[in-house]
């Protein structure tokens, strides 16, 4: 049978917030050289244009074939609308197989929809774990690799924690990290030069980068975290595109005081990458960013007390710090200036891995 002739109902891609849909091109791309029939439905998760509308015209994706609109709210109540509007879409277009990408709310309703419907589920970014249960992404990632006939895996140890969680080793596939296949391929984009113009920023800068519930939905933690934040600004410029989420707390504690703090809307995926890449270190609580500064070789401070990605730290730039820990950690960076980042790459994160997942598929479809 050739290839091309193997699946004839469409393999549908869930994508609903920035770090999913750059994820999803490689993959897209891929199955797409393989013949394979696609659908993209856009949940409308992240519903501002800069968070997700440019992020299909910069990266080549198809225009979804449906934007469900859901938007903010509460956990249960976006996951609710998630459910209702993706069960209509999957009843109406009979998918051959739903993938999902990461942790988001999107993608566990995608996987419980899919499950309940009796469609083959695959998880790309399967197997991460922070073992921090409250977190609302650890929640998302278990319950969704329970759910997937195949567990698509970014890093080795995520392949041990499936099997400690008794997710059969056989849905489980090493395949390396899509969104460094993203970034790989854009590597010649990232101008950083036209971005300091564009927003008026100095030649050295720590970028920053803050959206966890964790650190910024309360408002004693958002101006104890702005506090810190101000700390590292007296060593250097801070540059910080505010995330929709958090945004008013992080105002209102003074964030924009600070005369070396630079605060910028959100940026779509070159210029924010572009920023990164000419950045003397990143302070963040991304789980991707993490991924990124690993291979761009940029310090990155992560101020979370855990992280799903500890191949980050073996393997890359990464470092997880406290608040107290933010100001120290980020002088000691900004004194080496990459120079520890040396060229440890975490194995398969070589731009490939679009095609092996879409290899994975056409073979699980084809059985």
């Amino acid at each position: 049978m050739n290839r091309r002739e193997i699946v004839l109902a469409p393999i549908v891609h869930v994508l609903g917030a920035r770090p999913n849909f750059v994820k999803a091109a490689p993959v897209i791309a891929a199955l797409r050289a393989a013949g394979a029939e696609q659908a993209v439905v856009h949940t409308g998760q992240h519903y501002d244009e800069r968070m997700s509308e440019i992020f299909f015209v910069e990266l080549g994706l198809p225009e979804p074939d449906v934007n469900l609109g859901v938007g903010s709210g509460g956990h249960a109540e976006q996951t609710a609308a998630l459910m209702i509007g993706l069960e209509r879409e999957f009843t109406s277009r009979s998918p051959a197989l739903v993938i999902v990408y990461g942790d988001v709310n999107s993608t566990i309703a995608a996987a419980l929809v899919a499950a309940k419907l009796h469609i083959p589920v695959a998880h790309v970014e399967a197997g991460l774990r922070s073992f921090d249960m409250t977190m609302p992404e650890e929640v998302n990632r278990r319950l969704t690799d329970q759910l997937s006939d195949l567990c698509l895996v970014t890093s080795p140890e995520a392949i041990g924690h499936l099997a400690n969680e008794g997710v059969p080793v056989g849905r489980a596939h090493l395949v390396g990290n899509p969104m460094i296949d993203t970034l790989l391929a854009n590597l010649d984009s990232f101008d950083t030069g036209k971005v300091r113009a564009a927003h008026d920023l100095p030649e050295r800068y720590v970028l920053a980068t803050m959206h966890r519930p964790a650190n910024v939905d309360a408002p004693e933690t958002a101006a104890a975290l702005v506090k810190h934040l101000h700390g590292v600004a007296d060593l250097a410029d801070v540059v910080i595109p505010v995330h929709p989420r958090g945004r008013a707390n992080l105002i209102a504690a003074g964030l924009d005081k600070h005369p070396r703090v630079h605060v910028l809307e959100p940026l779509g995926y070159i210029d924010f990458i572009a920023a990164v890449r000419g950045a003397a270190a990143v302070v963040t609580d991304s789980g991707g960013l993490q991924e990124e500064t690993t291979i761009l070789g940029v310090p990155c401070l992560t101020v979370r007390p855990n992280t799903e990605r500890p191949i980050t730290i073996t393997h890359g730039t990464n470092r997880l710090v406290t608040f107290e820990e933010l100001v120290p950690a980020a002088r000691k960076a900004l004194e080496s200036e990459g120079k520890d980042a040396g060229d440890r790459k975490p194995p398969l994160w070589d731009g490939h891995a679009g095609p092996r997942i879409a290899d994975v598929i056409m073979e699980f479809l084809g059985e």
